[in-house]
């Protein structure tokens, strides 16, 4: 019988899991650069814990179960955002302020998988918490659009799309949509892009807005404008507020060297009711990906879970579609995989009864060390393997061996020289 994986997983291979490490190591790097201390939580969570954020609607979206005689139900993590709030509560009297934490969690989701979606997947998490203020929401954007820079992406690749909630609440209710429906207009927003504009118009007209109201928001949505362009914004959004927040945010982002990075887009909402202010989405301009990752603010989730109250801002970004972007646009590196600093081969019989003592005596002094598990004494073919597996260095024991003599062979310039096995350690690290 021949077995697969669970449809919408990954196997990683070696060159696979180099990838992964290389998003990996990238996300962590940028994130310590910034500031943020990396934290974690269980794989699994009661179910309970996702239905405070999300309502019960979200149960189908989970991998869900519940042990045998047992009556607690549990799900595998689909988001981190739930563990984290429940771990703020819990100590959030002790926790130094602001709270600057991120996470690189595997996570799973039972949807329909598709390219740039999976059930199974890695995500960045990035939090601010404890400090109210616009300068949290622009760095935690300067955080990812670092990320971006130093994968080599470019702000004509992505650009984060930047909207208010509150602006766009004014917008909605101004064109007559009642208090009561305004979170079932911001999820049908959210989900424009997966419908016709005639499905979109028929669930507009549903919540109160005239098919002329629809038309007019859909011109403002369909529009973007560049950080320093916030009275256009208010101009084109024809409301009385000063955006004082939105000001805020947009001199920070300048401040912050984003200008490039960053647009106001008031078609970007955020479905989930959790979201209090600002919000942001990364785009991916080349290609037809979907968001490459987002968040916002959300200033009342801590007491959801039992916590004081305290602001916070956020975001996720998944790693599916981060490497089909990097893949794409030729922005991975051909080689990923660990580069051996020696690569141990055996030319003579003699030699051979000294390998394993000195890739031992390497392996120890901290080198990265490769050795032939070949019979050959062919030199031809026992170098191949080493230029094969792009060590930097071949190390040649013959009969010298006996004498405490080596040669050493540099791949990349094909010199090659005699070293004493006691001095190898320090010459490999040269």
């Amino acid at each position: 019988m021949k077995l697969q994986g669970p449809k919408g997983t990954r196997d990683f291979y070696p060159d696979d899991q180099a990838r992964r490490r290389y998003i990996h190591d990238a996300w962590r790097r940028v994130s310590v650069r910034h500031g943020f201390d990396e934290v974690d939580g269980p794989i699994y969570e009661t179910l309970d814990l996702y239905k405070v954020k999300s309502g019960d609607g979200i149960v189908s979206e989970l991998f869900s179960f519940r042990r045998a005689n047992g009556t607690t139900d549990y799900a595998i993590r689909p988001e981190f955002t739930p563990t984290l709030a429940r771990m703020v509560a819990a100590r959030a009297n002790a926790l130094p302020r602001p709270i600057k934490w991120f996470a690189l969690p595997n996570m799973c989701r039972a949807e329909r998988h598709q390219r740039g979606r999976l059930r199974e997947f890695d995500q960045w998490n990035v939090d601010l918490l404890g400090l109210d203020t616009p300068l949290a929401d622009a760095e935690v954007i300067a955080v990812a659009c670092d990320l971006l820079a130093e994968l080599g992406v470019t702000p004509a690749m992505v650009q984060c799309r930047i909207s208010h909630r509150e602006v766009v609440r004014q917008i909605l209710a101004a064109l007559g949509v009642a208090d009561d429906k305004m979170q079932d207009a911001f999820t049908l927003l959210d989900a424009k892009g997966k419908m016709t504009p005639e499905q979109f118009t028929d669930k507009a007209v549903a919540l109160g807005l005239g098919k002329e109201q629809v038309a007019r928001f859909d011109a403002m949505c369909g529009k973007t404008y560049a950080v320093g362009d916030v009275d256009a914004l208010r101009d084109a959004a024809g409301i009385d507020d000063d955006l004082a927040d939105l000001r805020a945010l947009d001199a920070t982002l300048a401040g912050f060297g984003l200008a490039d990075w960053c647009a106001y887009d008031l078609g970007i909402v955020r479905g989930l009711a959790y979201y209090t202010g600002t919000v942001f989405e990364l785009h991916v301009t080349v290609s037809d990906e979907r968001a490459l990752g987002g968040g916002g603010r959300y200033d009342k989730l801590i007491e959801l879970f039992g916590g004081p109250a305290m602001s916070g801002v956020g975001f996720g970004m998944g790693d599916v579609v981060l490497a089909n972007l990097l893949e794409d646009q030729g922005l991975l590196p051909e080689h990923l995989a660990p580069t051996p600093d020696a690569f141990v081969l055996a030319a003579s019989d003699l030699g051979a009864t000294h390998l394993p003592g000195l890739v031992a005596t390497l392996r120890r002094a901290g080198l990265h060390t490769r050795m032939s598990y070949k019979q050959t004494r062919n030199l031809g073919k026992l170098l191949k393997d080493a230029e094969k597996a792009r060590a930097r260095f071949a190390v040649l024991l013959d009969d010298t061996a006996a004498e405490g003599q080596a040669q050493v062979k540099d791949l990349a310039t094909g010199e090659q020289s005699p070293c004493a096995i006691t001095d190898l350690a320090q010459q490999l690290r040269l």
